[in-house]
């Protein structure tokens, strides 16, 4: 993963690009290896306005930056690793994956994304009966399967769904199941497909899918859920530490809110999901089948109306409150086009754009038929190829010429060794014609891609550049793991020569250890503060403030710092009972138990801040050391001119 993060990184600062032809200006030279002005303007362009870093914006500081990159591919470059295979293996992988965009057809995929946009932004309720199958079963079988749902679907609109389930369903050879609502990519296509184009209340034709025979029953559609954005408190049900459990402390939190207390107060001081807490507990906006956890999702969409708040309730992550902040309905075409894209591509209906391709590459590489050749297999085939045991003849012609794609000869013995290695001991029994057929279209299809796939890189400018970067960015990882990261956790004694040298920057900040008091109402905390001051314990106030089924008081304990979120930035770190302050919509105090001063970390405390620190100074001396191994020679007319370029754009 992390892996994966670096190399994005690498594509947003350093995106290389492929070498440029020898008559373009020279910016500068690493060991004698140009590197030219049109790439570092393209670059410091492409990233002008995705860099934070001001000085990564000023000319001079953004090529000390690119000079270093370059000496690291250098070094990575000397050192091989541009030949390990695991480098070889990711990237070829990558490039395989990055095809994929560049391998489609516009015109069907975009009429395959309007339709999974209309499925997204309606539902569908249904029912539906599975005969199963195997992919390879015999007519007889599959003429059986077909006429038994024909008369299946007769039953269901005769009588009902229900008898026919009950008649039928053994869930074992037979399914009859209730679906409820479901949207686009949640089945596999066909049955999808045949969802969507069956009326409510009619029963579809039977159909396959690599499951079986089908024929579904639509029951009602209706338009999709949307999008909710809502807030929420939440508080984690592992609380072995705590002074309550996590179920008793969401309920005093939610009495807070009947009685009137501000959500997003509380959120701010007792949530424990700490990326939303600061921000009155609100998270993104999410859509139906969005969240990992059915139970949050189920409460978000029961809600009605903005500002609506849910009763407590648990999920796998703990006790939550949830408030409505605001419902939309699905989004438009537009704003899902490109997830939607991804996603099509992802899915069995993206078999209908690989067919497209397919023949538009046909086309495209004069690839013409060879009917002689697919009848010479047909003639070599024998009853052992659905035994595994077939073998190519003594006398195959293995040199003599399949087919043609392009300027590349697929010859006899490749489609011979393909045939070969994709016998199957449990192939079905089929024609061997068919059997053939089928081979030739997938084999064929694979070489048609797998062409197009090693020459996209001459064939377009943008995969060219992207591959390079993702290329440049593995190297990246791979050496920086190989002569920092790892070298930095593992030299215990280098680490230990830093922090002895370096002592002065590892400290604890002043910290306290308190009970503090919450609480919307002035009186309360008065009384609380009171009874800290007699020595009261938390429990027994609450006991004592908190009756008849009213929250007032709420307390929070342990050590914590000034960013503590119970506390406020200018409490008094005091020993004693804290005067009252004003936090957020309500007020605190605090019993400090004891005031821990600032004071050193040790080692082991300060361990992590050590290798990170250490990590970057040991950075800059290596590259203080490629500079001398890799001599940078800048040739400051060109720079000149590329800074007058770049002020004029």
């Amino acid at each position: 993963m992390f892996r994966s993060i670096y190399v994005l990184i690498c594509f947003v600062v350093f995106a290389a690009t492929q070498a440029q032809t020898t008559d373009k200006p020279v910016l500068f030279t690493v060991a004698d290896t140009p590197v030219y002005s049109e790439e570092f303007i393209r670059i410091f362009n492409k990233n002008l306005d995705l860099v934070k870093d001001e000085s990564q914006k000023d000319v001079d500081s953004y090529l000390e930056l690119f000079i270093n990159y370059k000496l690291k591919i250098k070094e990575a470059q000397a050192k091989g690793l541009d030949t390990m295979p695991t480098y070889v293996r990711e990237l070829s992988n990558y490039k395989s994956q990055l095809a994929k965009n560049y391998l489609t057809d516009t015109k069907v995929t975009d009429a395959l994304v309007e339709e999974a946009y209309h499925r997204t932004a309606n539902e569908v309720k249904a029912s539906h009966v599975l005969i199963r199958l195997d992919e390879n079963a015999s007519p007889q079988d599959t003429l059986k399967a077909y006429n038994e749902l024909l008369k299946l679907r007769d039953l269901i609109l005769k009588e009902g769904f229900q008898p026919v389930q009950k008649e039928v369903h053994n869930g074992k050879t037979v399914y009859a199941e209730n679906l409820g609502y479901f949207s686009a990519f949640k089945m596999v296509y066909d049955f999808e497909n045949a969802a969507y184009t069956t009326k409510v209340d009619d029963v579809s034709m039977p159909f396959k899918t690599r499951f079986g025979y089908h024929i579904v029953l639509v029951e009602d559609a209706r338009p999709s859920r949307g999008e909710r954005t809502v807030a929420h408190i939440m508080i984690n049900n592992k609380r072995d530490d705590k002074l309550e459990d996590a179920e008793t402390r969401i309920h005093e939190i939610y009495k807070k809110i009947q009685q009137g207390e501000s959500f997003e107060s509380l959120a701010k001081q007792f949530s424990e999901d700490r990326s939303s807490s600061e921000n009155g507990g609100k998270l993104a906006a999410f859509s139906g089948g969005q969240l990992s956890s059915t139970e949050f999702e189920d409460v978000a969409f029961g809600l009605k109306n903005e500002g609506d708040i849910s009763a407590p309730f648990e999920s796998s992550f703990g006790w939550h409150i949830i408030k409505l902040l605001d419902k939309s309905e699905v989004a438009d075409f537009n704003a899902m086009k490109s997830e939607l894209e991804a996603r099509v591509k992802r899915d069995s209906r993206s078999q209908l754009i690989n067919t497209s391709i397919v023949n538009t590459l046909k086309e495209r590489y004069n690839v013409k038929d060879n009917p002689e050749a697919l009848a010479y297999f047909e003639s070599i085939m024998n009853e052992g190829y659905f035994l595994g045991s077939w073998k190519l003849p003594e006398d195959f012609t293995a040199a003599k010429t399949l087919v043609v794609i392009d300027v590349k000869t697929v010859t006899y013995g490749d489609f011979g060794q393909y045939l070969f290695k994709n016998q199957r001991r449990a192939i079905s029994r089929k024609p061997f014609n068919a059997i053939v057929k089928e081979n030739y279209d997938a084999f064929l299809n694979a070489n048609l891609i797998l062409y197009q796939e090693d020459n996209l890189e001459n064939e377009s400018e943008d995969f060219a550049n992207i591959v390079t970067e993702y290329r440049d960015g593995l190297l990246l990882f791979d050496l920086m793991e190989t002569e920092i990261w790892n070298a930095s956790k593992t030299d215990s004694v280098a680490l230990q020569a830093y922090f002895n040298a370096n002592k002065n920057k590892y400290n604890w900040r002043k910290r306290i250890d308190a009970d503090v008091a919450s609480s919307s109402n002035k009186k309360v905390i008065k009384k609380a503060q009171k009874m800290l001051e007699a020595g009261q314990s938390p429990e027994a106030i609450k006991a004592a403030l908190n009756t008849n089924g009213v929250v007032d008081v709420i307390f929070t304990s342990g050590i914590m710092d000034k960013e503590h979120q119970a506390v406020t930035a200018d409490m008094s770190f005091e020993k004693g009972v804290s005067k009252i302050y004003r936090h957020d919509a309500a007020y605190v105090v605090a019993n400090v138990k004891e005031v821990l001063p600032e004071s050193p970390k040790t080692y082991e405390e300060a361990k992590g801040q050590i290798i990170s620190d250490y990590q970057v100074v040991k950075e800059k001396q290596w590259l203080e050391s490629l500079e001398q191994k890799y001599p940078v020679k800048v040739n400051e007319s060109v720079l000149k001119n590329v800074k007058a370029e770049l002020k004029n754009n």
